[in-house]
């Protein structure tokens, strides 16, 4: 999608801080933190948001699942938090597929 931020992280148009990439997915950390440990793994395949999630493409969200635990394993976060927003109302800015990935302080409800 041309006019989507993400999309255009993927395909090296805007820089990013890269975590980690395979080729169904890329991690990167967010650009305004809200945990000491706060990055963000995104499908490379453009899914708007957890909203269109179906048998056509739930085993990329279930390799990004996975891709979360290797990480949090690697960086050896033993407590963490994983969070997508759906909609503008849940806090959802760009209209990606993305899941945020929180550590290294406690975690309070609601989130912030």
């Amino acid at each position: 999608m041309s006019d989507c931020l993400f999309c255009k992280i993927i395909a090296g148009e805007i820089p990013s801080s890269k975590v980690y990439e395979d080729d169904v997915c890329y991690a990167f950390n967010d650009i305004a933190p809200q945990a000491p440990t706060h990055f963000l793994v995104i499908p490379k395949a453009h899914i708007g948001s957890v909203s269109e999630v179906n048998a056509d493409n739930s085993a990329v969200v279930a390799h990004i699942f996975e891709v979360i635990a290797k990480l949090a394993k690697e960086m050896g976060m033993e407590s963490y938090r994983v969070v997508s927003n759906i909609g503008e109302q849940a806090g959802q800015s760009v209209f990606h597929l993305h899941f945020h990935v929180l550590s290294g302080r406690d975690m309070t409800w609601p989130p912030g």
